[in-house]
């Protein structure tokens, strides 16, 4: 598997989607054989906003997706033909938008599914639109889930040597601290396990946030470390992982990103979302950082950036993220053939421990 093929869907139409989709060509064609799902006419609209002459080609599958990798390839795209690009409305939240990006990306899951593509990297879409459009989720990771009968399942975030993944995410911060629960959080560290191994870490090491302040010191600032999160730990070590924790938020993540662990089990959405991103917004060059959802039969990355409807239709908008994650796409599935074939039917999926996962 030298060029893993990979489908890039082109996320909210009247965001940054198709800009840095087109932008990011041919640097996507370095680790992969991509494959573009969304609407034609949108992304040469797109080609036009970003200054560039290349051919945006519209295929009827998979199969018919050139092999050619030079500097003038053109974009291979299936085109689904669901927006109007001469009324787009760049920055705006309409329901058509929001069901252009389900509808790219429920494709893009469905010729993963069925094989036709070894991986998949998402542009970002818009939760308020994709609602409007009918989605009960709350972005792409509960929707893959749903698609794939995946039952657990994590977001992984990825800048440089700090890698995070999170017990829970779009919910409102009391929700989210009623599910730091020993199952919940047991959980989280298993397909984090996974993760790892998928990317390329085959004994990797797990660092537990805490919920509280200092991990609540001792039980002077809580009670959820003790009751919840370290029996979670212990579980998960008596079962063969090397983790440790519950650690004091404050510090565990610069302890992480220093070589202490390969990644951090965050409590909720903030706590793991702030220092990857202070690591990938404060960079001299541009927003970088990748969105990795662990747990799935299929591979799926992301950008780890949003739609930018300020910016949007400005041709301004930078590619990195975009490049970053289909060429960790790549890798991840490169590395999940190559264990499959060592290992005959494995899939890398943590092997539970019959006297500690009843």
């Amino acid at each position: 598997m030298d060029r893993p093929t990979v489908a890039v869907t082109t996320g909210d139409p009247a965001g940054i989607g198709p800009e840095v989709v087109v932008a990011a060509y041919p640097d996507l064609l370095a680790d992969a054989r991509p494959v573009v799902v969304g609407d034609a006419d949108i992304l040469r609209r797109a080609a036009d906003i970003v200054g560039s002459d290349r051919e945006i080609l519209a295929v009827d599958r998979v199969a018919d997706v050139p092999a050619e990798r030079g500097a003038d390839a053109a974009v291979p795209v299936i085109d689904l033909d669901d927006v109007d690009s001469d009324t787009l409305a760049h920055g705006e939240v309409r329901e058509e938008y929001g069901a252009a990006s389900l509808a790219s990306v429920e494709r893009a899951a469905e010729l993963a599914v069925a094989g036709d593509v070894d991986a998949i990297a998402t542009a970002p879409i818009n939760k308020q639109a994709t609602r409007l459009a009918g989605s009960e989720h709350a972005g792409h990771t509960g929707l893959l889930a749903d698609y794939t009968d995946a039952e657990t399942y994590a977001m992984m975030l990825v800048e440089d040597d700090l890698r995070v993944t999170h017990v829970s995410t779009h919910v409102p911060l009391v929700e989210a601290c009623e599910r730091v629960t020993a199952a919940a959080v047991r959980d989280a560290i298993g397909v984090t396990v996974e993760g790892l191994r998928d990317l390329g870490i085959p004994d990797p090491t797990v660092a537990v946030a805490g919920l509280n302040p200092h991990a609540s010191d001792g039980g002077l600032l809580g009670t959820v470390e003790g009751s919840e999160i370290r029996p979670a730990v212990e579980d998960a070590r008596e079962a063969g992982i090397d983790v440790y924790g519950p650690e004091s938020p404050d510090t565990v993540f610069a302890q992480a990103a220093g070589g202490a662990a390969d990644c951090v089990v965050a409590m909720y959405h903030d706590q793991g979302h702030i220092p990857i991103k202070m690591l990938g917004f404060a960079s001299d060059d541009a927003v970088s950082g990748v969105n990795v959802t662990v747990g799935l039969p299929i591979v799926r990355t992301s950008v780890d950036h949003g739609t930018a409807f300020d910016i949007a239709g400005e041709g301004v908008a930078s590619p990195v993220s975009l490049i970053d994650a289909v060429e960790l796409a790549a890798r991840i599935a490169r590395n999940r053939a190559e264990r499959t074939a060592d290992s005959g039917s494995d899939t890398g999926r943590e092997t539970p421990d019959p006297e500690t996962d009843p």
